[in-house]
C-alpha cells in the first residue's frame, strides 16, 4: 500500500468494496488496491475505479444556489441559502402545520446522516412526513424477513459462506453488472462443486454462469417459488424434524403451495415442468443450500408475498439458521441496509425500532432529551410522500436522492415536485431533481468526509476522509446543525460524525439493530463489525437535545421488548466458539467486548418464541397484465457502467463511453413483428407515458418482454413508464413489470 494512502470504501453499491486512496501526482487522489478487505479482496468494478472523477470541482457543485426573481439558479452565500430554507420551513409549519414539511432521504447517506435526518424531521420540524429512496430498494425483502425471522438484515451470513454451500438459487439479480466483484463468490461456488440456479427473464451475463437458468415471465416469481415448494412436498424432500423443531405455520403454507401444481405453474411462468423438477433436485440434494433474492422478485406489488414464498421454500427444506444455508437479500444501494435502520424510514426509530412501540419511543426520546409524546407517528411511504407534494406537503428537504429519474411514474413525480411551495436539495451534483429546487446546497461526498455505512452483510464499516472538500462545500451534518439552530433547536445536531455516531450507539442500544458495542476505534482496527453488537455506550451530554441528556444505560435498554434477547436470539452465542463463525480479526477484540454477529439465527430466530414463521401465500397476477392495447411486458434494471439514477456516473467520461444512453432490449421475433432493426428508435408506451430509445436485438430475452435500463432522464427515461402500484405491506412500487406497447419512430 502507498505510504500515505487512506483506507476507505467505494461510494456506490452495497458491497462497499474496500479501496485505498493515495495522492495523485497531479493533485487529487488515485484508487489503489486494498487486498486486505475480505468482501472484494482488492477487486473493483469500473465505477469504483473511476469514483475519484466525481471529486473534481469541474463536475460537482461548489457553491450554494438559490432561485432568482428571474427564475434562474444563481450562486449565493451559505447564510442566504440556509436562511431561505429555514424561512420556508418555518412558514409552512406556521400556516399549515408540521406535516406540511416533508423530508426525503437516501440510501447512500451514511449512518450518521440518516440518523440525524430522522431526528431532525421528528424533533426540529415535528413532521411525520419522512421517508427515503431505500423504500424502492429492498423493502419487500425486509418485510418478508421480519414476518419469517423477526429481523431484517440483508444477508444473515457473510459473503464468504456462499462458495462453501452446495447450491444457490439467485432470484432476479444480475450480479455481473450490478456488483461485479461479488460474482467471484459464485464462480468459486461452482469451482468447489456447488451449483448455481439463476432466475431471470433475461439471459444476462450472470445467467450465463448458471448451471440452470429459469426464465419466468416477469411478475410470476411468486408462482415459481410456490411451484418449487409443491414439488418439494410431493417428492418427500421436506425436513420434517426441522419444521417441527424450529418453525410455526407449516400446515397453512403447505396447503397454499399444494394448490400450485407444476403444470399450472408452467402455464403461468413459462418455465417447463422438467426445469422445475431439476431445480428442486439441485436445491434439495446438497446438505447446504441458499436462496438469494434481489430487486427482480422484490420490486413488485406482491413483492413481500414473493419473498415469503422463497423463504417458505428454505424453511421447508431446513435451511435458515443452519451453517452455510439460508435465505438472504442482496441489498442494492451503498448504505441501503444502514440507511433504514436508524430513523429516516417513515415508520422507524434508530436501532430498527418501531415508531409505534411505546417502549421504543420512550428509549429514543430519552436519548434525544424530549417527551415521547412529542414524537410524531408514522408517515407516508416514499411514493405516497412524493405523490402528496404540493398538496398536503408544501415544502420538501431532500438529501441524496434524484426521484425525477428514479421514482415510478416519474413524469407525475416531476410534476408534483414542481408544484411545491418550496424545494431544497442537498447534493454533490446538479441532478435533475436539484435543477428544480429553490435552493441547492453543495455537500461533501465519500472521500471528503468520515462516516459509517453498513453493507449487505450487516457489516458496519468506517469510511475515512482522504481529502479536504472544495471551499464552499459543507457536510449534510453541517446543514442540519445550521437549520436546527435557525429553527430554534440549538443543541443536539453536532457536525462531528463520530459524535453523532456515539449518540446513535445509545439510541440503538437494545434494539434489533444494536450498534452500541461498535466504536470508530474498533472499525478502524477491524475490517468491519457485524450487528447486532451489544455494548455499553458512554453518555454524551454534548449530543443531547435538552439540558438533561441522561438516558437509559445498556442494561435498561436490553429490557425493551424489541431487544428480543439479542444477540443470543439471533444465533451467534454458540457459533462464536467456532473459527469459521468469527468476524475477520475477531482475535483482536478485547475480552468481554462483543465481537459482532456475522451469522444469525443459529440458535434461535428473532421472534418471541425463537421459531421461524411460515407465511401462507398464493399467486396473484401483476397489477397490469398485457391486453390488446398494451400486449408486451416491460421490465427494468441496470447496466454495469452506470449506477441508480446516473446523477453521478453520467458525469464520468469513461463510464459514459461504455454506456452512453438508454436502449430497448427485445427478442428478434418481437423486433420482426414491429419492423424494427438493431439501433432503430423505438417508442415504448404505457398507461403513464412514452419513452423513446434505440432497439437492441437479443435472443437473451423472452419474446413477450422488453427491458430498459433506468439510469437516464429525458425521452429515454424508463421510469416514465413504470407502475406505482404498491405492495400492501412494504409499499414497494411495481417497478419490475407493467404492460406496454411498442411503436416505431421515424428516423430524423
Amino acid at each position: 500500500m502507498h505510504a500515505t494512502a487512506t483506507p476507505t470504501h467505494c461510494p456506490y453499491c452495497a458491497l462497499q468494496c474496500g479501496m485505498n486512496l493515495a495522492p495523485a501526482p497531479g493533485g487529487g487522489v488515485d484508487v489503489v488496491e486494498r487486498a486486505d478487505f475480505p468482501v472484494n479482496r482488492g477487486a473493483l468494478c469500473g465505477k469504483g475505479r473511476t469514483a475519484p472523477a466525481l471529486l473534481s470541482p469541474s463536475v460537482r457543485l461548489t457553491s450554494p444556489l438559490v432561485r432568482s426573481a428571474a427564475g434562474e439558479l444563481v450562486p449565493a452565500s451559505w447564510d442566504e441559502a440556509l436562511d431561505r430554507i429555514a424561512g420556508a420551513l418555518s412558514a409552512a409549519r406556521a400556516e399549515h402545520g408540521p406535516d406540511a414539511c416533508g423530508v426525503f432521504g437516501g440510501g447512500g447517506l451514511t449512518n450518521e446522516k440518516a440518523y440525524a435526518l430522522g431526528k431532525f424531521a421528528r424533533i426540529v420540524l415535528g413532521t411525520s412526513q419522512i421517508d427515503y429512496n431505500g423504500r424502492f430498494c429492498m423493502s419487500s425483502a425486509a418485510a418478508g424477513g421480519m414476518k419469517a425471522f423477526g429481523l431484517d438484515r440483508g444477508l444473515p451470513f457473510p459473503l464468504e459462506d456462499i462458495p462453501k454451500t452446495g447450491c444457490v438459487i439467485l432470484v432476479g439479480s444480475n450480479l455481473a453488472e450490478t456488483m461485479p466483484p461479488a460474482l467471484r463468490y459464485f464462480t468459486e461456488l461452482r469451482e468447489n462443486g456447488g451449483r448455481l440456479i439463476v432466475v431471470d427473464p433475461r439471459r444476462t451475463r450472470t445467467a450465463e454462469q448458471a448451471d440452470l437458468h429459469l426464465a419466468p415471465r416477469p411478475g410470476t416469481d411468486l408462482a415459481l417459488a410456490l411451484g418449487l415448494l409443491h414439488l418439494v412436498v410431493a417428492e418427500g424432500r421436506t425436513d420434517e424434524a426441522y419444521i417441527e423443531e424450529r418453525t410455526e405455520g407449516w400446515a397453512e403454507a403447505r396447503a397454499a403451495a399444494m394448490a400450485h401444481w407444476p403444470e399450472y405453474v408452467e402455464r403461468i411462468t413459462g418455465v417447463s415442468v422438467p426445469q422445475l423438477r431439476e431445480a428442486v433436485r439441485m436445491f434439495c440434494e446438497p446438505e447446504h443450500a441458499m436462496v438469494l433474492t434481489a430487486r427482480g422478485p422484490e420490486q413488485q406489488a406482491k413483492g413481500t408475498d414473493t419473498v415469503s414464498a422463497w423463504i417458505n421454500l428454505c424453511l421447508a427444506t431446513g435451511r435458515p439458521g443452519r451453517p452455510l444455508s439460508g435465505y438472504g437479500c442482496l441489498t442494492g444501494q451503498g448504505n441501503g441496509q444502514g440507511g433504514r435502520e436508524h430513523g429516516q424510514k417513515a415508520d422507524q426509530l434508530p436501532g430498527y425500532r418501531k415508531l409505534t412501540d411505546p417502549e421504543a419511543r420512550r428509549h429514543v426520546a430519552e436519548v434525544w432529551g424530549v417527551d415521547p409524546d412529542s414524537l410524531p407517528g408514522p408517515g407516508r411511504s416514499a411514493y405516497e410522500l412524493l405523490d402528496a407534494l404540493g398538496r398536503d406537503v408544501r415544502t420538501l428537504l431532500l438529501m441524496g436522492s434524484n426521484p425525477v429519474v428514479s421514482a415510478p411514474r416519474a413524469a407525475h413525480v416531476e410534476e408534483r415536485l414542481r408544484s411545491l411551495d418550496f424545494l431544497a436539495v442537498c447534493d454533490v451534483v446538479l441532478s435533475e431533481t436539484a435543477a428544480l429546487a429553490d435552493v441547492v446546497l453543495p455537500v461533501t461526498q465519500w472521500a471528503e468526509e468520515t462516516g459509517t455505512t453498513t453493507n449487505l452483510e450487516g457489516r458496519v464499516l468506517l469510511r475515512r476522509q482522504a481529502i479536504t472538500p472544495p471551499e464552499g462545500v459543507r457536510s449534510d451534518l453541517h446543514v442540519m446543525h445550521e437549520l436546527a439552530d435557525r429553527l430554534g433547536v440549538e443543541k443536539g445536531f453536532p457536525t462531528d460524525p463520530e459524535e453523532v455516531f456515539e449518540e446513535l450507539r445509545r439510541a440503538s442500544a437494545g434494539g434489533p439493530a444494536d450498534y452500541s458495542g461498535i466504536t470508530y476505534r474498533r472499525l478502524a482496527e477491524e475490517n468491519g463489525v457485524f450487528w447486532p453488537c451489544p455494548g455499553d455506550p458512554v453518555p454524551l451530554p454534548l449530543v443531547a437535545a435538552s439540558p438533561d441528556p441522561k438516558g437509559p444505560d445498556a442494561a435498561e435498554a436490553t429490557d425493551a421488548p424489541e431487544a428480543m434477547d439479542a444477540p443470543e436470539a439471533m444465533g451467534d452465542s454458540k457459533a462464536l466458539d467456532e473459527p469459521e463463525a468469527r468476524v475477520p480479526h475477531a482475535s483482536q477484540t478485547p475480552q468481554g467486548v462483543h465481537p459482532g454477529s456475522p451469522r444469525l439465527f443459529l440458535d434461535r430466530f428473532a421472534t418471541d418464541d425463537g421459531r421461524a414463521r411460515f407465511v401462507a401465500v398464493s399467486y396473484r397476477d401483476a397489477d397490469e397484465e398485457p391486453d390488446a392495447e398494451y400486449p408486451v411486458l416491460l421490465t427494468t434494471g441496470r447496466v454495469v457502467a452506470q449506477y441508480q439514477s446516473g446523477a453521478q456516473t453520467r458525469r464520468v467520461d469513461e463510464l459514459n463511453a461504455a454506456a452512453p444512453g438508454p436502449f430497448v432490449e427485445m427478442h428478434p421475433r418481437l423486433a420482426e413483428r414491429l419492423g424494427a432493426a438493431d439501433g432503430d428508435a423505438v417508442a415504448v408506451v404505457s398507461r403513464r407515458g412514452r419513452a423513446v430509445a434505440p432497439a437492441r436485438i437479443s435472443t437473451g430475452i423472452r419474446p413477450d418482454t422488453v427491458f430498459m435500463p433506468f439510469h437516464w432522464p429525458g425521452e429515454g427515461r424508463a421510469n416514465t413508464l413504470t407502475n406505482p402500484a404498491l405492495d400492501p405491506t412494504s409499499r414497494m412500487p411495481e417497478f419490475k413489470v407493467c404492460a406496454v406497447r411498442l411503436e416505431t419512430v421515424s428516423q430524423p
